[in-house]
């Protein structure tokens, strides 16, 4: 259970360092900012026109006699919505994180150089259009996995019982570790990690995964919020990158030595 709070701290931990960085969160800012815009544009469309989307998509349906024809396009258009706010949920990081590439690659380079007792920072020595390749790769990659999550515990969600109690709950892990993935690329991918290295890597603490991952997918459900704890959300999953590839991590940022850390004591959890 100690990883379960070790995660929580990590994300904690990201929240307070782009507190303490306004200008790092300022930028950090504006990658969010601009997907919001976008997925409410399509939310608002799919809300005013859904009904006439499920309508053409239905044809056969036509001549059934009321209420039937109504409840059966009423559910699937309430269905076509529900899908389409969960897939905005699960998409919002891995496009969010495309969008700002440059900035969040920034941000977490900054985040591993004031970390680092040697204050240092790993970079992958890629051009910025082959770094965008392979993030946009490996989050359509992620993005197809998380699709068959959503099917499959959409399904699981008309048993009864278990489909309103424990599907949930499972739908919140997974959004969780999938959040994770996607924040923690930015920092992984730099070091040369690839996609299937870190899933192992991941699933091989998953508690650590949930702890950070779980709240934040949670939070991520309030209207707006996600944009907010985006920047200090990359800062935290790079603090937990370093943790998961054991690399030390330094208290706060204080730099080894320094008036606040006279015997320069380096710390590996958050």
């Amino acid at each position: 259970m100690r990883d379960l709070g070790a995660g929580f701290g990590h994300l904690l931990n990201g929240q307070r360092w782009v507190a303490r960085h306004g200008k790092q969160y300022g930028f950090g800012l504006l990658p969010g900012l601009i997907t919001l815009v976008l997925y409410a544009a399509a939310l608002v469309a799919l809300a005013l026109w859904g009904d006439d989307a499920v309508t053409w998509a239905t044809p056969f349906a036509d001549g059934w006699p009321s209420p039937w024809l109504g409840l059966f396009r009423g559910f699937l258009t309430v269905v076509l919505f529900a899908l389409a706010l969960l897939l905005a949920v699960l998409t919002f990081t891995a496009v969010t994180l495309l969008v700002g590439q440059p900035f969040y690659e920034n941000l977490s380079e900054t985040v591993d150089r004031d970390v680092s007792p040697d204050g240092t920072a790993p970079e992958s020595g890629l051009p910025l259009h082959r770094e965008l390749w392979i993030s946009a790769r490996d989050s359509l990659r992620i993005l197809l996995r998380a699709a068959l999550w959503g099917v499959l515990l959409f399904a699981l969600g008309f048993l009864p019982f278990v489909g309103q109690t424990v599907v949930p709950v499972i739908g919140f892990f997974v959004t969780g570790f999938f959040l994770t993935e996607e924040l923690t690329a930015v920092a992984l991918q730099r070091r040369g990690v690839e996609l299937r290295e870190r899933l192992t890597l991941l699933r091989s603490r998953k508690l650590l995964v949930w702890g950070f991952g779980t709240p934040l997918g949670l939070a991520f459900l309030v209207p707006f919020v996600a944009v907010f704890l985006m920047p200090g959300a990359v800062a935290g999953a790079t603090l937990l990158a370093r943790d998961l590839l054991g690399e030390e991590i330094t208290d706060e940022g204080d730099e080894p030595g320094n008036p606040g850390d006279p015997e320069g004591q380096q710390v590996t959890g958050p």
